[in-house]
């Protein structure tokens, strides 16, 4: 989906998501995963699902903060925008992993629904390599009841499922390497294994309104990326100043058991809405 960020706003309110938006050029696509390739290396494993890589890595931060994509967010929550989490989503070549049926703001503590994530391909990301599917409206439906299990091929936290989906309606975000999808986080979504010879990568950014409270902790981080917050409910995350910081490892541990910590059981009082702007 291409066109003006009013229009692509109108869109995302009425089914939950947009997709297919034009961010980074080719070349800069392939310069970012070069950088994440070039840091899995000195890192030694794969940077699949850590969290705040970017105060720790220059790359996803220049990418979570890329105007034109603050632009689009800026016309869902507004002008103040705080960048709550930015993570890298890999799938590796003909493997079985996958993302089942679920709602994100479930697991995330917030009091709120003023959200949005960011799904940048930095990858080819279709059919056969695993991309999202969104069920469009569902973000307006309500919450769903996830089950939880432990499913190793399930990149979520506990594998939560929403059962009964109508797949029918299922619609496929297809990207190219440089296009971003953006969905609400009631929207119900999956993606399913990738069969391609090639790694699916994703940089998936969350962006929420500062007055969002967390009510799963007293001390989540987040960052102001645009406007004001005049709230101050969150520590302020600090970017990454270079390519890769030299406490990244120790920096990535503490961030993935901090989150683990918050999105480790459900949030029953979270109530879904979906405000206009």
């Amino acid at each position: 989906m291409k066109g003006h960020p009013q229009s692509l706003n109108q869109h995302y309110h009425r089914d939950g998501f947009v997709s297919s938006i034009p961010i980074l050029g080719k070349g800069e696509s392939l310069h970012h995963r070069q950088q994440l390739e070039r840091a899995e290396t000195a890192l030694g494993h794969s940077l699949h699902y850590f969290n705040k890589v970017h105060t720790v890595m220059r790359s996803p931060y220049e990418l979570a903060t890329h105007p034109r994509l603050l632009d689009i967010v800026e016309t869902i929550l507004g002008p103040d925008i705080l960048l709550y989490n930015v993570t890298y989503i890999i799938k590796e070549p003909n493997s079985r992993t996958f993302v089942s049926w679920h709602q994100d703001l479930t697991y995330w503590g917030f009091d709120g629904s003023d959200q949005v994530s960011a799904w940048l391909a930095l990858s080819p990301a279709n059919s056969h390599s695993g991309c999202m599917q969104m069920i469009p409206g569902s973000h307006l439906e309500g919450i769903r009841d996830q089950e939880t299990s432990d499913d190793p091929d399930n990149v979520l936290l506990q594998s939560q499922t929403i059962a009964n989906v109508d797949e029918s309606r299922a619609v496929s975000c297809e990207l190219e390497p440089g296009e971003v999808s953006l969905h609400h986080g009631w929207t119900v979504h999956c993606s399913r294994p990738n069969l391609s010879d090639d790694r699916r990568i994703g940089l998936n950014a969350q962006f929420i309104r500062p007055s969002m409270r967390q009510t799963k902790s007293d001390h989540d981080s987040a960052m102001l990326v645009r406007g004001k917050d005049t709230f101050g409910y969150y520590r302020q995350d600090v970017a990454a100043q270079s390519w890769l910081e030299e406490d990244a490892a120790q920096q990535l541990a503490i961030a993935r058991e901090d989150y683990q910590d918050i999105a480790g059981q459900a949030n029953p009082s979270s109530t879904p809405s979906i405000r206009s702007n």
